[in-house]
């Protein structure tokens, strides 16, 4: 036997696996950036695209940052003072707000902003979480996209100079996360995620991993982006330890470019076949905090699973599924999978969460899925149509007797930091 470590909670997890039976899905390694503060700060001052952050702001202006939120592993404890730095004798502090990107997750606590951005930040400039829900705290931007209607955070909205700040890596059905995604729908209110993030969009066959052009989700929101305005956009792409490989900035679109083909060479691995079973991960915290964000390992396992097959999805889940939203709501709310994906089908208007719960639905639809939790009792799943285990190697070896003669095993011990997809034949769309 071999053991394998999983990317769980902050600790891992270790599981043996038949190496005869089983085909192991990793990044290809790179090694942090020498100076990562330094790759940092050349990105800002040597853009991909367009002139040097510094270039582009004047005194007496005002600044808004976009950057991710806790659930996200944005090294933001060196990228916003790199970019503070920048801004140091052009504008005063007093005229910076960070906004916390949070789409429609919750806001991040104290404690945490200061854990996420470090003391130095939470002391020097204004952080504010964004609000989906909060009327007061939107302005409205008119309809961009496919007819998308937008409305942005009121203090991006009217900020002279807006800053994007991110990390790239592939997305479960936006492609590849990083760049427009801080804006919308990061800094979007309710009403503009729901439509980016409705039944339609999702469903389509491009709404999918490493797909950005040609993708309904994705065009949306790269028009959103470009329609509203980005005065310098700044992204990272980060190895298996979180640590950053390469700094990409300038130019919103162009920069994005360059970052997606950079963080695809580094996550996205071809195989050859579908497998029996799949065991994945959602890369361990910050990623694995919830079953929410777990789905996003899921749906890696879901790209080589065989119709029919098992994955074996481990994650810690902390924060339970968590509670607040509309998430476990929409899970319980009818007899099985394909239930909820005849029901979300019916339905004229998106509810919050759907767009999660879809993707889940199709997957538990199609393949039995199996939880390895920390914080989630067998009841609880049950609720979700998910069955635990406490032994992952136990449940492998398990899924793949039951498979019988010649059946085969993958395991993403970074879940969706590495994306495998099926080689032969190629997926339409497939910007791979």
């Amino acid at each position: 036997m071999k053991r394998v470590r999983l990317a769980y909670g902050e600790t891992g997890l270790d599981i043996d696996v038949d190496p005869a039976l089983t085909t192991v899905v990793e990044p290809v390694h790179h090694r942090a950036a020498s100076d990562q503060l330094a790759a940092i700060r050349a990105a800002l001052r040597h853009p991909v695209a367009g002139p040097p952050l510094r270039a582009r702001v004047r005194p007496g202006q005002t600044v808004a940052i976009s950057a991710c939120d806790g659930t996200r592993p944005q090294p933001r404890h060196l990228m916003i003072p790199a970019v503070l730095d920048e801004l140091d004798g052009i504008v005063r502090p007093d005229d910076i707000t960070v906004l916390v990107a949070t789409g429609t997750h919750r806001g991040n606590s104290g404690p945490e902003l200061e854990a996420m951005f470090g003391p130095g930040v939470v002391g020097r400039v204004r952080i504010v979480n964004h609000d989906a829900r909060d009327a007061d705290q939107l302005a409205w931007m008119g309809h961009h996209g496919d007819g998308v209607p937008v409305w942005l955070n009121r203090t991006w909205a009217d900020a002279d100079v807006r800053i994007t700040t991110g990390f790239v890596e592939p997305h479960f059905f936006a492609g590849f996360s990083g760049g427009p995604k801080l804006v919308a729908p990061g800094l979007a209110g309710l009403e503009t995620v729901l439509v980016l993030h409705d039944a339609r969009r999702i469903s389509h066959r491009n709404a999918t991993w490493g797909v950005i052009h040609g993708n309904p989700v994705h065009d949306d929101v790269r028009a959103i982006a470009e329609a509203t305005g980005v005065t310098f956009a700044l992204d990272v792409v980060l190895n298996r330890d979180k640590d950053v490989v390469s700094a990409f900035g300038g130019d919103l679109l162009a920069m994005h470019e360059a970052a997606t083909a950079a963080a695809r060479e580094l996550a996205m691995r071809p195989v050859e076949a579908p497998f029996d079973v799949v065991v994945t991960t959602n890369s361990g915290f910050p990623l694995d905090q919830n079953l929410y964000q777990a789905v996003k390992g899921m749906s890696a396992a879901h790209q080589v699973v065989k119709p029919g097959g098992v994955i074996i999805c481990a994650a810690e889940c902390r924060d339970g599924f968590p509670d607040h939203g509309s998430y476990r709501e929409v899970l319980a709310s009818a007899p099985s999978p394909q239930a909820l994906l005849d029901r979300i089908s019916r339905r004229k208007q998106t509810v919050p969460d759907q767009w999660q719960v879809q993707i889940q639905a199709r997957i538990q639809s199609t393949s039995r899925v199996i939880m390895h939790t920390s914080h989630l009792r067998d009841a609880d799943l049950a609720t979700a149509h998910l069955r635990q285990t406490d032994d992952v190697s136990a449940a492998l070896a398990r899924a793949l007797a039951e498979a019988g003669p010649g059946a085969r095993a993958c395991v993403l011990p970074e879940g969706p930091q590495t994306i495998p997809y099926l080689s032969v034949p190629a997926r339409a769309g497939g910007a791979r």
